[in-house]
């Protein structure tokens, strides 16, 4: 696939209807006088931040045993690959991973404290689920 296709693809994806891969099982309400930032901050720390990313990065690699996975166009990196372009994405990093049977989209971007799932099927979400809660994460 060339990185022309690739980019295409994603840009397309990026449209369709999405959920998120949260540490969170349910979107916090707005609250001027609420927890969230002062949380957020502190899951942004260096080391939190990075525990995170290795569970986001343990999810792709459970998930890859049943897809293929594109990561930023390479199909199914090394497992050792994988997981060090999640886990080490940085604050500013993002990575694009596509599943391209099911025409779906996963995408993060550093700093922030989920991904995102675009065009997941009824049957890619039923298995997305139980692979997210066995890392302590939810998709809502």
């Amino acid at each position: 696939m060339s990185k022309t296709d690739f980019e295409m693809i994603i840009e397309e994806l990026l449209e369709k209807p999405y959920q998120v891969i949260d540490l969170l099982p349910v979107q916090v309400p707005d609250s001027p006088d609420g927890q969230y930032f002062a949380v957020e901050q502190f899951f942004l720390q260096d080391q939190e931040r990075e525990a995170l990313y290795r569970r986001f990065a343990r999810f792709l690699l459970k998930l890859n045993c049943y897809h293929d996975l594109v990561v930023d166009g390479e199909k199914n990196p090394p497992p050792e690959t994988l997981f060090g372009k999640i886990a080490e994405i940085g604050m500013t990093g993002y990575h694009n991973i596509l599943l391209p049977k099911e025409n779906a989209l996963i995408a993060l971007n550093g700093g922030d404290l989920y991904m995102t799932i675009y065009n997941a099927s009824e049957t890619l979400k039923g298995l997305v689920g139980p692979l997210a809660a066995s890392e302590g994460l939810f998709i809502r």
